[in-house]
């Protein structure tokens, strides 16, 4: 058998020559989590309840398409895509009906992606469940499954849904995050999870809901699983893996007192209510409760509102015709009436909680629950049952195990779960940048320290100075990675998920072109990222359709790396006029005495050949579509700070990496490893370095032995231009600088523009 394309050895991923393997990933694409027929962003709502009768076919892009896309993601030096899908876009049109046509048109993408040299892990992505419930993921008959009427959300707010908004621009930022705390959510993931042990009279199809929902979803993900197996040429050759499912959640699994908000509920915004106070507002009771807004140090209590439903329930009626959908459901399950309520919670007759605790021990064992016990229990009896399906297909699979977010992960090491075809997964944000869309250059706050207890008071959690900061997000990282070894065992990291707002400032930089806050906080980010001693990361997000309007065309968020409205990042950075001076006042200078410096120097001029003349000659365009974005909103395009996501990073390295890292201020890589052989002809350890930072005829490179060429070729599909650096054994160092440039301006600007502490002095705005 041949060996593998990619495999793990240890915590390490490596490919065929057995080089360690950095895997530099992008989530593609922002706008799979909605259909293209009926094309329905998140502010857009009519059809938007004829779930049945979708189509995602042409996500994340068309055929057409999908070089341009491709190219230019592969220029950008990344060689990962986890390649979100929904369970919605297989099984839309109801239980066990997969859409065969949304199939072959993936099938027909990877093939593409194939040709591109990507590795690709398959990720069934959710956001708060379902779009219905003001996400994405799952189909809309899973809420008709559970027993609820999705029409009946926004009077009940059992979610917060972008699409029946009444005014979808000033839907506030990122409350959909909230809907985990709200109804729909804690009911559906509740019974997704724990469903046997919580609702054990929510039958149908005579089973109980827990294994109904797993059965369909895993099932689906089998499903696409087998017809990639059938296709003959994807599945390891460009499919390396599978994710679990993201960012799972507990429902109400575990909560001590249901009619008071847990100490461990961090996010809060809007109207927050307590579980009981959402139970009953789910059965048309009017509540007054507390509205919570966001700040630099987290979420604080602003004032109170009344929410009155006027009667209306987020349950389905006691007359809904419930053969829609082919199932049976069990006579002891009774519409029209809370499923809580049917458990002996509490008393609709005279609105009396019953049993605050219901939630708080596992009726199984009487243990106490909290998220630990959860995740060891029902989060991995789960995905125990998703390995299973796939693996029995894809055998050779790499399962990216993503435990819920920043919670303790699954106690795995040496146990029969302790797999060593595993990858810890898990994912990170700067939530002070996320929430409050600015980039706080001066303090931010240790989060993962806080949630783990290192600190007597938050006060003590807060770092002040941008180095800070940054050391701050490389050690919370760091932290992280090591927890999933001190729990899961000896496995690769990878984190899945990580990015920053674009839309900062109130889009400041689409007015100005000044993304000089974006490129800094992007570049903390991976200066975090390269510093942990994770294998690898999947940027969030790349969004085909983005726009400086409607960013990512989902619940208002912005944070794909390209745009319609912006640049693409030149190839060299003397491509346009306002570079050259930077370009010729850059310093690059290298110790030539030294011995480490070596005089095998050079730079291959590729021959031109057919296939790479193809190549270069379709180098993306800078944009596939036409924008619509009004010109008040943002009408003068940046770079959308590329500076700080093309960056060099190590591709195959013969031996170990101990260390890598660029320095974006200096332009400078440097790279340290050890490897018991010297690198091989055929193997020697390669580096992806960008042409803008470093054209090869304005770049320095030292080494601590051996010879290197810098070339562009697309050895492995797609147009790059790498190192090769053929070194002896040993601990061995590369040092790369190429040249120093002004960044994060707008295009044709020859001086800088006003920062943004100037702009809100000029404008008269408060700045907190």
């Amino acid at each position: 058998m041949a060996p593998l394309r990619l495999h793990i050895e240890g915590r390490t991923f490596r490919d065929s020559a057995n080089r360690e393997v950095t895997l530099r990933g992008i989530n593609v694409a922002g706008d799979a989590k909605f259909p293209t027929s009926p094309d329905l962003p998140s502010n857009h709502s009519e059809h938007f309840y004829d779930g049945d009768n979708v189509s995602f076919i042409d996500r994340p892009f068309s055929i057409d398409e999908a070089h341009t896309h491709f190219s230019r993601l592969k220029r950008w030096g990344y060689s990962l895509i986890r390649y979100i899908f929904t369970w919605e876009a297989i099984e839309h049109a109801g239980p066990g009906k997969y859409d065969e046509e949304w199939i072959q048109h993936t099938i027909r993408v990877l093939r593409l992606a194939k040709d591109y040299g990507f590795y690709v892990f398959m990720d069934p992505h959710q956001d708060v469940w379902s779009r219905f419930t003001g996400g994405c993921g799952a189909p809309m008959w899973t809420v008709y499954a559970a027993g609820l009427n999705p029409r009946a959300f926004p009077a009940t707010q059992a979610a917060w849904v972008h699409n029946t908004y009444p005014d979808p621009a000033k839907y506030p930022k990122m409350i959909w995050a909230t809907n985990y705390t709200r109804l729909a959510c804690q009911v559906i993931f509740t019974m997704f999870f724990a469903g046997r042990e919580y609702a054990p009279k929510a039958i149908i199809d005579g089973k109980n809901i827990q294994d109904y929902l797993q059965d369909h979803f895993v099932w689906a993900c089998r499903h696409l699983a087998q017809r990639i197996h059938e296709a003959g040429d994807i599945e390891n050759d460009v499919v390396i893996g599978w994710e679990s499912v993201n960012e799972p959640n507990k429902g109400l699994v575990g909560f001590q007192d249901i009619s008071v908000i847990p100490a461990e509920q961090k996010l809060q915004k809007g109207p927050s209510p307590t579980a009981w106070q959402a139970i009953l507002l789910g059965s048309g009771r009017s509540c007054e409760m507390d509205t919570w807004d966001f700040g630099g140090l987290g979420p604080y209590k602003s004032g109170t509102t009344l929410v009155d439903p006027k009667g209306e329930m987020a349950w389905l009626p006691a007359d809904y015709d419930d053969s829609r959908y082919g199932w049976k459901r069990d006579p002891g399950w009774k519409l029209g009436e809370c499923i809580w309520a049917q458990h002996g919670l509490w008393d609709p007759s005279n609105d009396t909680l019953l049993k605050k605790d219901y939630f708080a021990k596992d009726p199984e064992s009487g243990l106490k629950v909290d998220y630990e016990y959860f995740t060891n229990k029902w989060f991995m009896s789960y995905y125990r049952k998703h390995r299973e399906a796939l693996t029995n297909i894809h055998s050779d699979a790499i399962m990216f195990c993503q435990p819920p977010v920043l919670e303790i992960p699954p106690s795995l090491k040496g146990t029969e779960d302790d797999d060593p075809n595993m990858v810890f997964s898990p994912h990170f944000y700067d939530g002070v940048t996320l929430m409050m869309k600015k980039w706080n250059r001066y303090w931010n706050v240790d989060v993962f320290g806080i949630l783990r207890g290192r600190y007597l008071s938050p006060a003590f959690a807060i770092k002040v100075g941008e180095t800070a900061i940054r050391n701050c997000f490389r050690d919370q990282l760091s932290a992280i990675r090591r927890e999933g070894t001190d729990y899961m065992g000896n496995h690769p990291c990878v984190f899945t998920e990580i990015g920053i707002p674009y839309d900062m400032d109130d889009k400041y930089a689409y007015r100005t072109g000044d993304y000089s806050s974006q490129l800094s906080a992007l570049d903390a980010n991976h200066f975090a990222l390269e510093g942990c001693g994770a294998n690898g990361y999947a940027l969030w997000n790349y969004t085909a359709m983005n726009n400086h309007e409607w960013g990512d065309m989902w619940n208002g968020e912005d944070l794909s790396i390209f745009s319609l409205d912006d640049k693409a990042l030149p190839f060299s950075p003397n491509r346009y006029p306002q570079d050259q001076k930077s370009a010729k006042n850059s310093t690059m200078s290298v110790d030539r005495s030294s011995p480490a410096f070596s005089n095998s120097r050079s730079s291959n001029n590729s021959p031109i050949s057919p296939r790479n003349l193809k190549q270069t000659l379709s180098t993306p365009s800078l944009s596939s579509q036409r924008s619509s974005t009004p010109a008040e909103i943002g009408s003068n395009p940046g770079y959308r700070a590329a500076e700080a996501f093309v960056r060099p990073s190590p591709i195959a390295t013969a031996g170990d990496v101990i260390s890598y890292g660029f320095d974006l201020r200096n332009c400078t890589f440097t790279l340290a490893l050890e490897c018991k052989e010297a690198a091989t002809k055929d193997a020697p350890t390669e580096t992806f370095l960008p042409e803008y930072h470093f054209p090869r005829d304005a770049t320095d490179v030292e080494v601590s032995s051996g010879k290197w060429t810098i070339s562009v070729d697309d050895e492995d599909g797609g147009m790059i231009q790498r190192l090769r650096w053929w070194h002896d054994k040993g601990k061995q160092s590369l040092t790369v600088k190429g040249v120093k440039i002004r960044s994060g301006t707008s295009l044709g600007q020859d001086e800088e523009a006003p920062g943004y502490l100037e702009w809100c002095r000029q404008t008269g705005c408060r700045v907190m």
